[in-house]
């Protein structure tokens, strides 16, 4: 497949993600949008779960910089506010809440969503965490996965529940929570 064909699949779903949700959307109406064949897409992607993951997996890693203020408790900040903005009440966000929907269903697609989304997301994030234990604001044997799962597991459960607002109170008192474990020691 050429890096064209691949860019146009890639697009064409994003583009259909962004409009309905991820089970409103069929194999045939992405190829038609990409003019190319299904037979195209299978070529690459095993199913529409893997596909949709990978036009999603960019989009999302490129709107998500790693924030570097110089101090944890804005860098946590930064990050949790992006995140928030990215997934509250968007298509982003609904994309996201369906692939994890599928991943619980496709373990081909669960395997890839480890490798290649939640284990890159987390490292950029660590670097976050190691920048803060080198300027001697964490301890140097902080727990920095856990730092990260405290940050975003409540996020991740809020927007899968979707019983509380995620807005810029809630970011701010889930890093107000981490910055007192920081302090007394237990992070």
């Amino acid at each position: 497949m050429s890096r064209e064909t691949e860019q146009a699949i890639l697009h064409a779903t994003a583009e259909l993600l962004e409009q309905r949700g991820l089970s409103e959307i069929s194999l045939d109406e992405i190829a038609s949008r990409a003019r190319v064949s299904k037979a195209s897409i299978y070529r690459r992607w095993p199913s529409k779960g893997t596909l949709a993951f990978d036009a999603f997996m960019v989009r999302f890693l490129d709107d998500h910089p790693e924030p570097d203020t110089g101090e944890l408790e804005e860098d946590l900040t930064e990050a949790l506010r992006l995140w928030v903005h990215a997934v509250d009440g968007t298509a982003t966000g609904r994309t996201l809440r369906s692939l994890i929907a599928e991943v619980q269903r496709d373990q081909g697609l669960a395997a890839a969503w480890r490798d290649r989304f939640i284990g890159p997301v987390r490292t950029r994030h660590l670097t976050i965490v190691r920048r803060a234990a080198a300027r001697g604001e964490l301890r140097p044997d902080a727990d920095a996965g856990l730092v990260l799962d405290l940050l975003y597991g409540p996020a991740y459960y809020r927007m899968l529940q979707g019983h509380l607002p995620l807005d810029d109170q809630f970011v701010s008192r889930v890093v107000a929570a981490i910055m007192a474990a920081v302090r007394a020691g237990v992070l």
